[in-house]
Order: C-alpha cells, then sequence, then structure tokens
C-alpha cells in the first residue's frame, strides 16, 4: 500500500476531527458551567465565590451584574455552538432569529456585564486587561459580524463569528487550565493571569488561522475592519454610478 495514500485521507480528516472535538469539549464545558452556576440564581443565599469577593465596590451593581452575565452566558454560549452547526446554518429562517438572539443577548446583557465584573476580576490590573481585551474582541466581532449579515457578506460575516465563539470559549478553555495549573502548584497570582492571557490569545490566533484555512486568501488580517471601512464610507452615489454604468459598457462592445 503506498503510505501517501494512506497520509492523504488522513490529513482531510483532521479538520474534520479537530472540529468535531472542539464542540465536543465546548459542549461538556457549558453543561459543567451550568450544573455549577444555578446557585447564583438562589436569591435567600449567597454563593461561596460571591462570599468570596465581598466586599465589592458598587455591591449592588456588582451582584446584579454577575446574575445578568451569568444568565446571559448560560444562552449565548450554546446558542452561538448551534448557530455554528451546518444544520442551522442550512436554515436560514432559523439562523437569522436565533442570531438575532444571540447577538442581541451578547452586545446588549453578556458584554456590559463582563466589562462590570472585570474590574473586580482575582489577579489583579493584568486580569482585569484580558476580560476588557476579550470583552472588546467579542463585541467588535459581533458588531461588524451583524453589519455583514444584513449586508449578504457571509463570508465575513462567518469570520467574525468565529471569532466570537472563540473569544466565549475562554469560558471552558480557562477554567481547565487553573484547575491543572492548580494541580501543578502554580502560584495563584500566576496562575489567573496565564490561564486567561493564553486562552484569549491562542483562542483569536485559532480562529484566525481557521477562516484562512477555509479558502480565505487575503493578505491582511485587517480585512474585516478595512471591509467594513469602504462599505461605511464610501460614497454611495459613486457605488451606484459604477452598478449602472457596467451594463452599458458592456452593451456598448
Amino acid at each position: 500500500m503506498n503510505p501517501s495514500s494512506v497520509k492523504q485521507p488522513m490529513t482531510r480528516r483532521l479538520p474534520a476531527l479537530s472540529r468535531w472535538a472542539f464542540f465536543a469539549s465546548m459542549w461538556a464545558g457549558a453543561a459543567l458551567i451550568t450544573a455549577t452556576s444555578l446557585v447564583y440564581f438562589d436569591f435567600d443565599t449567597l454563593p461561596p465565590f460571591v462570599i468570596e469577593k465581598l466586599p465589592v465596590r458598587f455591591e449592588s451593581l456588582w451582584l446584579w451584574s454577575l446574575r445578568v452575565h451569568v444568565a446571559s452566558a448560560l444562552l449565548t454560549f450554546p446558542l452561538c455552538l448551534l448557530l455554528m452547526t451546518r444544520v442551522l446554518q442550512r436554515r436560514p429562517l432559523w439562523h437569522r432569529w436565533l442570531g438575532r438572539l444571540a447577538g442581541t443577548a451578547v452586545l446588549c446583557a453578556l458584554v456590559p456585564s463582563g466589562v462590570v465584573l472585570a474590574f473586580d476580576a482575582k489577579g489583579g490590573p493584568w486580569v482585569t486587561l484580558g476580560f476588557l481585551l476579550s470583552a472588546a474582541l467579542v463585541a467588535v466581532a459581533m458588531s461588524l459580524g451583524v453589519v455583514a449579515a444584513r449586508r449578504r457578506d457571509l463570508p465575513l460575516h462567518a469570520r467574525l463569528m468565529r471569532h466570537v465563539v472563540a473569544q466565549m470559549s475562554v469560558a471552558v478553555t480557562s477554567r481547565a487550565l487553573i484547575f491543572a495549573l492548580d494541580t501543578a502548584g502554580v502560584n495563584p497570582d500566576v496562575s489567573y493571569v496565564v490561564a486567561l492571557w493564553g486562552p484569549v490569545l491562542v483562542s483569536a490566533a485559532v480562529a484566525e488561522l481557521a477562516s484562512r484555512r477555509l479558502s480565505w486568501s487575503f493578505a491582511s488580517p485587517l480585512y474585516a475592519v478595512q471591509r467594513m471601512y469602504r462599505e461605511f464610507f464610501s460614497p454611495p452615489a459613486l457605488v451606484r454610478a459604477r452598478a449602472t454604468t457596467r451594463p452599458f459598457t458592456r452593451s456598448g462592445r
């Protein structure tokens, strides 16, 4: 048997296997986070995490933001995972309305509440900065992704949504990395910084590389921002003029 004939199918299966592994781990992580987060909605008792954090500045705002963040995360993370599947991508109507629900919840609940919680995060200012960076990546990618979907730029929309899901997956990978570093006896002050910044940066890089691999041959990683800049600031009259002059040019030949 020719070794190359065996190697080629394996290289073709590797992206599919890694995709399945990613979704399986994310669903398992989402289920575990859901099971451990239900205690936040028992308004008669305070969870151990809350007792450990108190006192904090603006206590009522912090508690409200914590419950909003947890509730929106439990909704949006599984919903975004579902929207990445081919089952929903082949059903435009379902995909459109569920996407609108996810986008609204992310931009109006998940990101704002996460920003509030970031300023009292464990690990000090570096962890706060990491959370703010992740929130900014989610907000920008989701906002540009919504505009791209409305303009029917589906490849750009898919690329930006991969960045949204990648940053949301940090909730799972960061917890797993914290557990591994604690087991190895790493200083907690160091482990919180590593366990946040590592997944945030690696997830952003993997999302971009995955988009480029899926037949995206753009020369600059800032393509999304450049594309949206052209769409927002290009003169509409010029665009319409170009669109109308092309047919006449062809007919005159």
